[in-house]
C-alpha cells in the first residue's frame, strides 16, 4: 500500500517571495565574499581583488556592478590620479551582518561535525 503524503504544515511560498529574492542575490558567485571583506569598511577595487584572490577582474566588475544596482553597495570615485573607486556597504546590506555571522558559526560547527564523523 503505497504511503500517503502528508499535507504541508506551512502556508504555500507566496509568487513573489521576498525570502528567494534575497536567496537569488546571495547565491551570486563572490556576493557573500564581498560582503564578508566590507563588514570591516570600505575596500578600494584592487584591494578586493586581492582579497578575492580567485576571482577574475571581469567577474568582480559584475558583482560589485550588480550588488550596487540592488542597493547592497556604495560605489564612491575617489579623487586621485588615476582615479581609484572605493566600494562601502549600504544600510541595507549592513542588516546581512547578522546573517553572515550566523552562517559563519553554523559553518565552523558543521567543519568541526564531518572531521569528527568517520567517512563511509
Amino acid at each position: 500500500m503505497p504511503l500517503r503524503p502528508k499535507p504541508a504544515t506551512q502556508p504555500p511560498l507566496p509568487h513573489d517571495c521576498p525570502l528567494e529574492d534575497v536567496l537569488i542575490l546571495l547565491a551570486g558567485a563572490w556576493t557573500v565574499q564581498i560582503l564578508w571583506f566590507l563588514r570591516a569598511g570600505p575596500r578600494r577595487f584592487g584591494d578586493l581583488r586581492r582579497d578575492l584572490t580567485r576571482v577574475s577582474t571581469k567577474v568582480l566588475t559584475n558583482r560589485l556592478r550588480v550588488m550596487q544596482q540592488h542597493g547592497l553597495l556604495e560605489r564612491q570615485v575617489l579623487p586621485s590620479n588615476p582615479p581609484q573607486v572605493e566600494y562601502s556597504l549600504t544600510p541595507m546590506s549592513r542588516e546581512l551582518e547578522a546573517v553572515l555571522n550566523s552562517m559563519e558559526q553554523v559553518g565552523r560547527r558543521l567543519k568541526r561535525h564531518s572531521l569528527q564523523e568517520p567517512a563511509a
